[in-house]
């Protein structure tokens, strides 16, 4: 399982790379491990040039056994797999219009229904603190309560899936409505979604996602 987790993780980070999501070594990314350690990026790193030993398991006590450092920011992926029992990948990045955004400290409203699909009818940005700080990571928390993405003051994104798909998924969706947000308030006055209409959007975004996971059971269990 290992192999094929560290597998995934090299091959999200070129994505990433590939998608200007990040660049040379800004950003970070981890999965979770089991109910005791996840497995980082290593500090300083490109992630579009990670290798398998690059890799670095960090325990939830904050040990880690390997050679290399894990991610500065290890902090606030760990207190995310702590708070969100479901979460299974974290993704972090400097993206173009998610960080410009977040250097507004503006969250990202209902302009478009797929704010949605982070959770809510807001993408919150969270409060400043320096990069790696607990204090960051408390903040971080907060802006995710009922959330799978959120903004970081003068910093960056943070998304967390239940699969390493789900969250770069989340990543480039936030990034892509970022920068249609920017445009269209460059443009004139934005229209916002009501809480009604999206309320709706949410609950059809659950019904989508609770058919899709029966239509694979039904698919696997005739196989």
């Amino acid at each position: 399982m290992n192999d094929a987790v560290r597998r995934d993780v090299i091959e999200t980070g070129v994505k990433l790379s590939q998608g200007l999501l990040i660049r040379s070594s800004e950003g970070n990314l981890s999965v979770r491990l089991d109910d005791s350690s996840f497995l980082i990026s290593p500090s300083g790193s490109k992630l579009c040039e990670l290798l398998d030993d690059d890799l670095v398991v960090v325990n939830f006590d904050g040990s880690h056994l390997t050679g290399q450092l894990p991610s500065s920011e290890w902090q606030f992926h760990k207190d995310i797999y702590l708070t969100k029992k479901n979460a299974q990948a974290v993704i972090h990045t400097h993206s173009d219009f998610a960080t410009a955004l977040a250097c507004l400290r503006e969250d990202l409203p209902a302009f478009h229904y797929m704010i949605a699909i982070a959770g809510g009818n807001v993408v919150r940005c969270c409060d400043y603190a320096v990069f790696g700080s607990e204090i960051l990571s408390m903040n971080i928390l907060s802006a995710l309560e009922d959330r799978k993405a959120c903004l970081i003051a003068n910093h960056g994104l943070i998304s967390w899936g239940t699969s390493l798909e789900e969250a770069y998924t989340i990543a480039c969706e936030v990034e892509a409505l970022c920068k249609q947000y920017l445009i269209t308030r460059s443009a004139g006055t934005v229209s916002l979604l009501n809480e009604r209409e999206m309320r709706e959007v949410i609950d059809k975004f659950k019904d989508y996602r609770a058919n899709k996971k029966e239509f694979e059971r039904l698919r696997y269990s005739n196989d």
